[in-house]
């Protein structure tokens, strides 16, 4: 499967150089479209749902790491050239996958985006293993009572602010424990990293939701939690194998 890729870069060389970069081809990502600023950058995130976003950091409009935030954008690689500690911070703390230093190193971008190349392919297994065993109603199976404090509690979370910009972030937070022990913790008992459960979780909402005819798709999305239409209608397809639309009108039974 090919993965898109969205630049945002305000310096015109850079963004150029990245455009034009064959690495790109050649593992397997396509640059459907690239932006110099931080609002446009939001706006096409929301549009087009890429896979994959490289952003700077300092762009016109907003920086890139409110951006990111914004549209709960997680598959980010993050570009400077600074060497700032507060902003390689809060990267870290929203879940930016790689930190990337200018002038960038061929190699260097290489290795990122292997990474999160894998990284983006664990997913996606592990949300067609959960869309496998799907039940009649398209309802997704998940633990909810594991018998473990913290899993729990974490699971409690995810159900009481799945409609929020949440992640593994604010759900560690909220625990008090570390991001880390957090995330090991919850693949251990649930066998589902944290994410996954709670894309999971919200696609359920959307299918519950879908059975209202007078919510249209772009309702759904934004009831159940999801940032943008375009992520949510990719994430629909890699759990149920078709659009939402198309899913409305074959599956779902007439209203």
């Amino acid at each position: 499967m090919k993965y898109t890729v969205l630049i945002v870069e305000d310096e015109q060389i850079v963004r150029k150089e990245l455009e034009q970069n064959p690495l790109f081809g050649k593992l397997g990502l396509t640059v459907i479209c690239s932006c110099d600023n931080g609002i446009d950058g939001e706006r096409l995130i929301r549009e087009k749902g890429p896979d994959i976003i490289i952003s700077d950091i300092r762009l016109p409009g907003q920086d890139g790491l409110t951006m990111l935030k914004n549209t709960q954008s997680h598959n980010a690689i993050i570009l400077s050239g600074h060497s700032d500690f507060e902003y390689m911070r809060r990267a870290i703390l929203i879940g930016v996958s790689d930190y990337i230093k200018k002038p960038i190193d061929d190699q260097e971008l290489i290795d990122s985006l292997s990474r999160l190349i894998k990284k983006i392919r664990n997913e996606e297994q592990e949300m067609a293993h959960l869309g496998s065993h799907s039940l009649p109603s398209y309802i997704i199976p998940l633990p909810s009572k594991v018998k473990n404090h913290v899993i729990d509690n974490a699971i409690c979370f995810i159900e009481k602010n799945y409609k929020e910009s949440i992640g593994l972030q604010e759900a560690a937070q909220h625990l008090h424990v570390s991001e880390s022990h957090l995330s090991r913790l919850f693949k251990e008992i649930t066998g589902i990293n944290f994410m996954g459960y709670l894309n999971a979780y919200r696609m359920n909402k959307a299918v519950t939701l879908m059975h209202d005819p007078k919510l249209n798709i772009s309702m759904v999305c934004s009831l159940s939690g999801f940032p943008t239409p375009g992520y949510f209608a990719k994430l629909f397809r890699r759990f149920h194998s078709m659009t939402p639309t198309h899913f409305r009108d074959t599956v779902l039974p007439p209203s």
